[in-house]
């Protein structure tokens, strides 16, 4: 099975990933993975930190003549912003001059439960750790379970259906064709949006929220759409309540840092609706076996895929660092004062839906890997090959 760890501050030397359980012989590039890490830094609103770094990966182990060995990846991404912050991150030696105390928490953020569970006297070593510059690491990370699978024909994708108000009245006209190619044809489609949009009309009123919030030195959320396509019928369980690839890959979506809600399909309209109107009803025109008009319950049933495209939903909050302070206190004094303002986005949705489409991918890749074992990947697609076709023959009259 695939897991994978993070280390790293924000403002220190570099991050890090340990990526573990990769079969053999898959192949992949550096340029795989920075491309990755590209798409995670783009998107219109984002702050200072992204004109500094430009992301680009180091891979130590794991990969050997362009392909896996089957034994840890681990990956290195360094941070130029280092060179700036030597004194105030030293690892060891204190600086002879003091370092300032950050003593007042930003409502929404980690400051201070994160200052009270872990015993420190200064926030900084919250901020440094709980920041969304990790999920470069995981973006990296993700990416070797994504190649992975895409070698087998699974793909993952997604694009932005609303910032702030600006949103989509519907899905949009191009996403059922753009979803026939792959979900990675949705991704595709996306990027050439600077907000990450299918729809003009709902990219310029983005657009125009985001210059119009950055002004006034608010945040804006958003909401992500989320796809996995090629997955075949029977991943997961619902034998064991951590068997479900439901609530696994709800649960890498809402470990994403801001990400508030998810949503499987179409559930919470659904919850409105009588079960006539909601469950997706079973076809079987001729030689085309079972098949389904609708795909309300977005590819999963019972907790295991169902063969449809799998379609997530998640909700961004806004970012908590803001530049027209809300009310806070400092903890030392415990007098009232504004909040600090910690150099931020004014709306990262747009690199929020690169980093959820990377956290699905280890969860897919130990579905499958569940399903079908196997150390390599000309074994496992051999496997996969027959369990399709199985599937196949089953609704074959």
């Amino acid at each position: 099975m695939i897991r994978y760890f993070t280390a790293g501050e924000s403002h220190g030397p570099a991050l890090s990933a340990i990526v573990e359980g990769v079969p053999a012989g898959v192949p992949i590039t550096l340029e795989e993975i920075n491309r990755e890490l590209a798409r995670r830094q783009q998107g219109h609103g984002r702050g200072g930190r992204m004109k500094i770094e430009s992301d680009k990966a180091e891979v130590l182990s794991g990969i050997r003549f362009g392909k896996t060995i089957g034994s840890p990846i681990s990956l290195v991404i360094k941070n130029r912003d280092w060179e700036n912050w030597t004194t105030t991150m030293a690892q060891f030696e204190k600086p002879d001059k003091a370092c300032a105390k950050i003593t007042i928490p930003r409502p929404g953020h980690a400051d201070l439960a994160g200052r009270i569970k872990y015993g420190f006297d200064d926030i900084r070593p919250v901020i440094e750790r709980s920041s969304a510059r990790e999920t470069a690491a995981r973006v990296a990370a993700g990416t070797v379970a994504r190649v992975f699978l895409k070698a087998l024909g699974i793909e993952i994708g997604s694009y932005i259906s609303a910032i702030g108000a600006a949103a989509d009245p519907s899905p949009d006209p191009q996403l059922e064709a753009l979803l026939r190619e792959g979900a990675e044809a949705v991704a595709r489609q996306a990027d050439l949006s600077p907000v990450r949009m299918l729809g003009k009309t709902t990219e310029a009123n983005a657009l125009a929220a985001i210059d119009a919030t950055s002004e006034r030195g608010d945040t804006l959320g958003g909401i992500i759409e989320i796809f996995i396509t090629g997955v075949p019928l029977g991943f997961g369980s619902y034998v064991q309540h951590d068997r479900r690839l439901d609530a696994a890959l709800a649960a890498a979506i809402i470990s994403i840092q801001a990400i508030k809600g998810v949503e499987i399909g179409t559930a919470f309209e659904n919850a409105g609706k009588p079960g006539s109107e909601v469950h997706d009803e079973f076809h079987l025109p001729p030689e085309e076996g079972v098949t389904r008009k609708t795909n309300r319950a977005g590819g999963l049933e019972g907790s295991m895929s169902s063969g449809q495209t799998i379609h997530l939903r998640a909700a961004m909050k806004p970012i908590s660092s803001l530049v027209t302070p809300l009310q806070s206190f400092d903890v030392e004094t415990l007098q009232p004062t504004p909040s600090r303002f910690e150099r931020s986005d004014t709306c990262a949705v747009p690199a929020a839906g690169v980093v959820a489409e990377a956290v699905l991918a280890p969860v897919i890749a130990n579905a499958l890997l569940e399903k079908l074992g196997g150390d390599h990947l000309e074994e496992i697609r051999h496997r996969l090959d027959l369990y399709r076709e199985n599937i196949r023959n089953t609704f074959r009259a």
